[in-house]
């Protein structure tokens, strides 16, 4: 007899079967009668050290009865769309050209307010930036397009902006289906009538419920959120179980969907326990929670794979974009530090610091990108996140791209940019807040400096590539490990609430798992991994051959796989660049497997945390 409780799985394959699926799938010919299935699930900005038996018991297992990645890396810049199209593609960021959440585009992006620097979370604005760069701005082919195309069911779930770069081309809501924040509005993806009627079925809703007070960061007087994502997670894993896993599993075809939980990320940014102080920072009750939320959402997407006899088939691929830290808005250097601004504390930096204080040291006028290159005078205590400089904005000498704990400079007139750049070296060397600078290869050797290949940044990337690369300063505050990693960061929030983007190893180390038939059971992989691994070896996994133009990919985790050898070799490296003026070195630390690269942390002696 049925549990009552698992009815609606029943009603729903009755309705599914009336509705069919020929919209969706084709005949897979040669496939086995149970082919695998893969569920990527990504827990944005979840750090290792917070997955334990108590707090996420789920993850736990997964760790404990699958393949435990203890060697994990995320891939710097350590921010959320960059990583989204390794996860999304398998090649580095130099191959993709998504270096950060803020890049550089060819021309102003009518749907981010014409800002040459838009802001990628955002429908409207992926689609724009894509229109300028062949249809689509990543270049590289992604995993979710290929399965697609070989008739796999496909779908991308969760958080608005790296759900839609999983299949970066798509526009309507087939053959992917697409859930994101901004379902059921103008810049949503459309859900086809099919889907609809499988939402209305379940009583789901058509339109993504916000965050409510999750969404609510506050400000230098008033704390952010004390709550989790509760609610608009809850609609995302209703949906993924009481529709999509149901239509998957009547359509008798192997699929790939990628669920991407926004908490913890969310609730770390914007967490209310620790306004300006950094003790706890992001390790306090409310990311706690948050990340209890992501956990139950887990354990109901595995339960509802084993109500539908899924889970025998089905490899469940656990990974964060980034790790993550407390934000820290002291300087002792900045000049921007001395003037005043509405909402900042005195003596912090204000978002935008690097623009500030560029502009002040090159004596150039500086401008707002994002408000149609309104004019911005510091001394007036105004400020701007991302930043144009130059007499004229319409032809700037600098542009800064902002992005928390690493900026984005680029240098678009190249009259004048070898100048620019050994000045803007020059500048940031004398900043407490900087720890390690990459340039251009094309700019050739500056003292003090690593090139853009030394980090895989330089490939065949569409989009301008970056000038250069600021890392920010990164330390402990007290737990002596990359559980209590704080970080300088160029960012609207207050100090005490999270940030990420840095090369610390709180930022770059991210939790990764996996369990499920292809892989090994009870395994400890202690090998160097990263996010450009994840799609090269589920594609290995499904037989799927993912066409690559550039050559910056990952590997086959073949020791991860069942039955595979476990014996991989791996050795580890120093890189340094020549002193700086003031004797400064950029250090990089990294890994290598064969010729594929690790990338631990990087900086200047002193001002990283696990340097």
């Amino acid at each position: 007899m049925l549990h009552k409780n698992h009815r609606w799985l029943w009603l729903l394959l009755v309705v599914i079967t009336g509705i069919g699926c020929i919209l969706f799938f084709t005949e897979l010919p040669g496939l086995a009668k149970t082919p695998h299935n893969v569920i990527i699930f990504v827990a944005d900005g979840l750090r290792p050290t917070q997955v334990n038996a108590t707090d996420t018991p789920t993850l736990e297992d997964i760790k404990e009865k699958g393949v435990s990645f203890v060697n994990s890396h995320s891939l710097f810049p350590t921010l959320t769309t960059a990583n989204a199209s390794v996860i999304a593609t398998g090649h580095y960021l130099g191959d993709t050209g998504d270096f950060s959440n803020n890049i550089k585009v060819q021309a102003p992006v009518k749907s981010a307010k014409n800002s040459v620097v838009p802001f990628l979370e955002n429908n409207a604005v992926l689609q724009e930036v894509n229109q300028q760069f062949g249809q689509n701005f990543l270049k590289e082919t992604s995993l979710l397009a290929v399965a697609k195309t070989a008739g796999f069911s496909t779908a991308s779930i969760g958080k608005l902006g790296p759900v839609l770069i999983q299949d970066v081309t798509q526009t309507s809501g087939e053959p992917t289906i697409i859930f994101d924040d901004a379902t059921g509005s103008a810049t949503g993806i459309p859900l086809n009538s099919e889907v609809q009627k499988l939402l209305t079925i379940n009583s789901l809703p058509l339109i993504t419920p916000s965050r409510g007070e999750n969404g609510k960061s506050g400000n230098s007087t008033t704390p952010g959120t004390t709550v989790a994502n509760v609610e608009q997670q809850q609609y995302f894993v209703d949906v993924t179980t009481k529709v999509i896993l149901p239509l998957f599993k009547q359509c008798q075809k192997p699929f790939i969907l990628v669920y991407w939980s926004r908490d913890p990320d969310g609730t770390q940014h914007n967490q209310g326990d620790s306004l300006n102080q950094m003790i706890p920072g992001i390790n306090g009750s409310t990311v706690k929670a948050a990340i209890s939320n992501v956990d139950r959402n887990l354990a109901q997407i595995r339960m509802a794979l084993k109500e539908l006899n899924l889970e025998a088939n089905t490899n469940i691929f656990v990974t964060a974009d980034h790790g993550f830290s407390t934000i820290s808005k002291e300087s002792q250097t900045s000049y921007a530090t001395t003037l005043t601004y509405k909402n900042v504390p005195t003596g912090f930096l204000p978002p935008g610091f690097l623009a500030i204080d560029l502009a002040h040291d090159l004596n150039l006028p500086l401008f707002n990108p994002d408000q149609e290159n309104k004019s911005v005078d510091p001394t007036k205590g105004q400020f701007t996140n991302n930043g144009v400089l130059g007499k004229n904005p319409q032809h700037p000498d600098v542009i800064i791209a902002s992005n928390g704990g690493s900026d984005l400079i680029y240098l678009p007139n190249w009259s004048n940019r070898k100048i620019y750049a050994q000045k803007i070296v020059n500048s940031l060397f004398k900043q407490d807040y900087v720890s390690g600078l990459f340039v251009n290869d094309s700019l050739g050797v500056i003292p003090g400096t690593l090139p853009l290949s030394a980090i895989k940044l330089w490939g065949t990337a569409r989009t301008p590539i970056p000038s250069l690369v600021v890392n920010f300063r990164s330390f402990d505050t007290g737990c002596g490990n990359t559980a209590c990693g704080a970080e300088i960061a160029d960012a609207s929030l207050q100090q005490g609430q999270g940030s990420h983007g840095s090369f610390s190893r709180a930022d770059t180390f991210n939790n990764m798992a996996a369990i499920g038939p292809d892989f090994k059971q009870r395994y400890v992989d202690q090998v160097p991994v990263s996010n450009a691994d994840v799609v090269v070896t589920l594609a290995k996994v499904l037989k799927l051959k993912v066409p690559t133009q550039g050559k910056l990919v990952g590997r086959v985790l073949t020791e991860a796989l069942r039955d595979r050898p476990n014996k991989v070799k791996y050795k580890s490296h120093v890189l340094e660049s020549a002193p700086g003026v003031n004797g400064l070195k950029t250090i990089l630390k990294y890994q290598t497997v064969g010729d594929t690269p690790y990338f631990d942390v990087a900086g200047f002696p002193g001002r990283t945390l696990g340097l």
